[in-house]
């Protein structure tokens, strides 16, 4: 079974910009991503503020089905 969300941007620092939803088929930016987190849409992420930004991250677990990558 394929990751649910795919990283598909990243800036130059390696921030993740951009985001696809491989069971909707939905692209999102960050920000859409935190929205939808936040939204209760995604179970297995959470939203971590780092270096001043909401960022999305996957929850810890023993899966790694759900890892950002």
């Amino acid at each position: 079974m394929p990751k649910r969300i795919k990283v598909t941007e990243e800036s130059e620092s390696g921030r993740n910009i951009k985001f696809h939803d491989n069971f909707t088929g939905s692209d999102m930016t960050r920000s859409q991503f935190v929205t939808q987190i936040k939204n209760g849409k995604y179970e297995n992420y959470s939203v971590k503020k780092i270096n001043g930004l909401d960022t999305p991250v996957s929850k810890p677990d023993n899966t790694k089905n759900n890892n950002l990558g």
